[in-house]
């Protein structure tokens, strides 16, 4: 996936009120912004290993621990590396926060105003 570097790229949970605060502060910040939904816009898992090198953590890590399909089905299990992958690609309302993507760089955006973090 090619991102120019003035673009910022953003995926999010349309239902949640914070997700859409971040999409309204990265809008403040650039002209060039592209924003997806989740739910909408289901992503390869190619393209979750690249968000995921460039945020720098594990699939689990982008997981609501508080939320009731992962207390009920995921907690205390343990899989590999794709098995999480798939889990995102699935679940993805379980994603706990907007990602935002600018070139190389991506953050959890936990706040709305994480944005600003890649300026």
């Amino acid at each position: 996936m090619k991102i120019h570097q003035r673009e910022i790229l953003i995926y999010y949970n349309a239902d949640s009120s914070s997700d859409r605060k971040t999409i309204a502060h990265a809008k403040s910040v650039t002209a060039h912004l592209k924003s997806y939904e989740y739910k909408k816009a289901p992503s390869s898992s190619t393209s979750w290993q690249m968000i995921l090198s460039s945020l720098d953590i594990h699939p689990k890590d982008l997981l609501n621990k508080a939320h009731p399909y992962y207390r009920s089905h995921i907690k205390g299990k343990e899989f590999n590396e794709e098995d999480w992958i798939s889990c995102l690609q699935r679940n993805p309302e379980l994603i706990k926060a907007p990602i935002a993507i600018r070139g190389h760089r991506a953050i959890l955006c936990s706040n709305p105003t994480d944005i600003y973090r890649l300026i």
